[in-house]
């Protein structure tokens, strides 16, 4: 496959004479009327805020919003077109959504997979008491399942050894600037990412603005090139998935598993080359901060299977040691 699927080299820079290109205007989206509804009663106790806060890109992420009426907003671009979501708590006890855009039943239809229908957390068993409190602390905690890859993919690739904040405000600037106003009366305003062409129309000096190097930008236009074979990834079983996007320069294992952990519900893809998490998972586990990506394996070999839902655990459980260096990935190690 590798052979068939090695997508084109492609330059971030325009030439001296080429006419600089605008940045495209934002239109206000058509009046908003009465949204599609869809009521979902989930046969678990579920935590919305935990289970949608993965696909949060900082506080003032253009593409997600949580509210303090209890609701949460989400502006994707669907297979079938722009669309934005709104789930919330139903009166009975469910969850109630409501969607607008031409990809708002793509948004309903995936509504269960989405809060983590297709999560199986009882798989996991506790091998450690911190785990094992932290998951009955949360019972709500499920993993989702967003079924798109770029949308995570193209956070991930900005948030390769740099800051977080960093990484934040370079996705809040392309987005807002090169992607559309979403669909339906959100309550702030809430935009669609741009879609694989608009992505690789932003001129060099545009990702330069943003904070965004060219061997990154490289790795993004190299993705959008092959948008739909990466989208094909949402299907695959996870490990399958990572193969997929490993297939493009620039993309290793921090940010495939990154990817794949929101794209496909992931329970085991467990991030590796993370500046953090093998110390946090030292800490919490052996009482060892220092420990390495190799040391985090071994004590994450009991939850085969689970490995990414026991770590993501021992991080709500709160015990983390003391920052010692800004919080940045170390990004991927096979892109180096």
């Amino acid at each position: 496959m590798a052979g068939r699927f090695q997508p084109r080299p492609t330059r971030t820079t325009v030439r001296g004479g080429d006419a600089p290109l605008p940045a495209p205007r934002a239109t206000a989206p058509a009046a908003a009327g009465p949204g599609t509804r869809r009521d979902h009663r989930p046969p678990h106790p579920l935590d919305l805020a935990l289970v949608l806060s993965p696909l949060r890109r900082g506080p003032a992420d253009p593409t997600f919003r949580a509210l303090r009426d209890g609701s949460f907003w989400r502006a994707s671009r669907t297979p079938h077109g722009p669309g934005t979501l709104r789930v919330a708590r139903g009166a009975d006890g469910g969850v109630s959504a409501e969607a607008w855009g031409p990809g708002a039943d793509w948004l309903l239809e995936g509504l269960p997979d989405l809060l983590g229908a297709r999560d199986e957390p009882e798989a996991l068993v506790p091998r450690h008491r911190l785990v094992a409190v932290s998951a009955h602390r949360r019972p709500g905690l499920r993993l989702l399942r967003t079924g798109l890859v770029l949308e995570s993919l193209i956070p991930s690739v900005l948030e390769q050894k740099v800051t977080t904040d960093e990484a934040y405000r370079a996705w809040r600037l392309l987005v807002r600037t090169y992607g559309e106003p979403a669909p339906g009366p959100a309550p702030v305003p809430l935009h669609v990412m741009p879609g694989p062409r608009a992505w690789s129309l932003i001129p060099s000096w545009e990702w330069h603005r943003a904070g965004v190097d060219d061997k990154r930008a490289s790795t993004i236009l190299r993705a959008v090139r092959v948008a739909g074979r990466l989208e094909e990834a949402a299907a695959m079983a996870p490990g399958e998935a990572r193969r997929r996007l490993e297939l493009v320069p620039g993309i290793g294992p921090w940010t495939s598993a990154e990817t794949v952990q929101r794209s496909n519900g992931a329970p085991d893809e467990v991030t590796v080359g993370d500046l953090h998490l093998p110390g946090v998972i030292g800490h919490a586990l052996a009482g060892d901060r220092n420990a390495d990506d190799a040391a985090m394996l071994e004590l994450l070999a009991p939850y085969a299977g689970q490995r990414h839902r026991a770590a993501r655990l021992v991080l709500l459980s709160g015990r983390t040691p003391p920052r010692r260096a800004p919080r940045m990935p170390r990004g991927d190690i096979a892109a180096l």
